[in-house]
């Protein structure tokens, strides 16, 4: 049976009262919007972070969200609201409320490798566990799509952008199983379809059963655009074009998949100056650093995001804020791989987008974002003094700068009137929290919160903490069975 949430902490309580109250498991698929709404929830007497233009706060605060939409969002007193609409008020007493989280680079099929490779390079890594990966299948990915939602989910996340681009011959629909995982857990999800072509036996670094060819790679990338990708407004499914990495595709794929990105209006995501090995790469192959390399096959752009960017001088920095190409900060997989530290405070004063990733389970076991805050602050400080970033500016990351990264600023990653539902209530008045004096810092600079609630498209899918109708000993379970299967597999 479903494991039932607990009871919410004294002060905490989601209120289930009136018809709305029966619906706090989630019903899956579009809401019925119209003039008249269906259904309405509101928050109350939170403390709200909108991060919106002005950088709004509202001490005891209130957000409306009728159907899948804000509609208000301010500081009380809030009307009566007796229109008739089933309408569900939550307290948001000692509570924290903040946009969704944007998660901007991930690898969810890692999530059955974790804790391999521990004292290994960046290329060590992949080249120990290439071979592991080759073996996936349909139902392997499904499994293991599960768990880095489910750890996704429960830390404040709501949209997500993953990168799978190891498909091997025979394996099963791997694109389709992770997006079903994503739509039965209830995140709106943004898979970049990744790609490889450049094998060992033409200088790349994955072995050459690992990749694609390069037509295969750019006839596979449109088809899942034809087959998932939703470009209508409030849409739970969006596809971006994604090449693996320098290393690891040719120019040919390079070029290619940025025309067929730009034809198609889609985004365009890769890796990009993640080590000192893929810059010394770059220098012997091509005779330039790897965001020369990206830059000379149009991949930079308001409609590109890079993941990693460590290793970037002067001039590539400024190159990305004036492109307004995006960078995916993964903060804690980088300091696990040893790879060094990105220059956030460098990047966003030259005006580039920053979100945050998770990076893959395998080189971040927790693949949790709400502690990537956590971890993009301290880490900026522990690089350029304790100026380098605020807590409000690594949330900022979290939320709307990740919205930015995915294409997306105009419908999530803040709290405004008119965009999506996706909110996180943080309980912050229980005792790791209750004497931090901000409640920004307590999210940021402390343990990261309970979660009391959190809506994706006005719906929830986090309730005390726990998936909201789904079994998380289920999901347990069968990762633990299909991260079997695959090493069996792997030999």
């Amino acid at each position: 049976m479903p494991r039932r949430p607990p009871a919410p902490p004294t002060g905490a309580a989601v209120t289930r009262t009136g018809a709305l109250g029966r619906a706090l498991t989630p019903v899956r698929g579009a809401p019925n919007v119209g003039s008249v709404p269906q259904r309405r929830i509101i928050i109350e007497g939170a403390h709200v972070a909108t991060m919106n233009p002005s950088a709004s706060e509202f001490a005891g605060g209130n957000v409306v969200v009728e159907d899948n939409l804000i509609t208000a969002a301010g500081p009380g007193p809030l009307p009566g609201y007796d229109d008739g609409v089933p309408t569900e008020r939550i307290d948001g007493t000692g509570h924290l409320l903040t946009p969704g989280l944007v998660n901007t680079h991930h690898h969810f099929y890692q999530w059955l490798t974790r804790g391999r490779a521990q004292e290994s390079t960046l290329f060590e890594w992949l080249t120990a566990l290439y071979p592991v990966w080759a073996r996936i299948d349909q139902e392997m990915v499904y499994a293991a799509a599960r768990g880095s939602i489910t750890a996704l989910l429960t830390s404040g996340c709501t949209t997500a952008a993953d990168h799978p681009y190891v498909f091997p011959r025979g394996a099963g629909d791997l694109l389709g199983a992770e997006i079903q995982a994503a739509r039965e857990l209830g995140l709106r999800f943004q898979p970049a379809r990744g790609s490889m072509d450049l094998g060992e036996s033409r200088g790349g670094l994955p072995p050459d059963f690992a990749v694609e060819a390069t037509g295969t790679a750019l006839a596979e990338t449109e088809s899942a655009i034809d087959a998932h990708h939703d470009p209508s407004p409030g849409a739970m499914v969006r596809v971006s074009v994604a090449p693996c990495s320098p290393f690891t595709v040719t120019g040919e794929l390079l070029r290619g998949a940025a025309e067929l990105a730009r034809r198609r209006g889609v985004a365009m995501h890769t890796h990009g100056a993640e080590t000192v090995e893929e810059e010394q790469f770059c220098a012997e192959k091509f005779g330039v650093t790897p965001t020369e390399f990206l830059d000379s096959y149009g991949w930079t752009g308001s409609d590109v995001w890079l993941a990693h960017c460590v290793h970037l001088d002067d001039r590539a920095i400024q190159r990305l804020g004036k492109t307004g190409t995006g960078v995916a900060h993964c903060p804690t997989s980088n300091a696990r791989l040893g790879t060094g530290i990105a220059p956030i405070p460098e990047l966003l004063a030259a005006g580039a987008p920053v979100g945050l990733g998770v990076d893959g389970t395998a080189s971040n076991e927790t693949g949790q974002l709400g502690t990537e805050i956590h971890a993009a602050l301290l880490f900026a400080r522990a690089r350029r003094g304790p100026t380098a970033l605020t807590a409000r500016q690594a949330l900022h990351a979290a939320t709307m700068g990740g919205a930015r990264c995915l294409g997306r600023a105009d419908e999530i990653g803040s709290i405004e009137p008119g965009k999506l539902a996706d909110l996180a209530l943080w309980r912050i008045d229980g005792v790791l929290h209750s004497t931090i004096a901000d409640p920004v810092a307590a999210l940021a600079l402390g343990a990261l919160p309970p979660l009391t609630l959190l809506l994706v498209n006005g719906r929830p899918a986090v309730v005390d903490g726990h998936l909201a109708g789904t079994d998380e000993d289920t999901i347990a379970r069968d990762a633990v069975t299909q991260s079997r299967r695959l090493y069996a597999r792997a030999g």
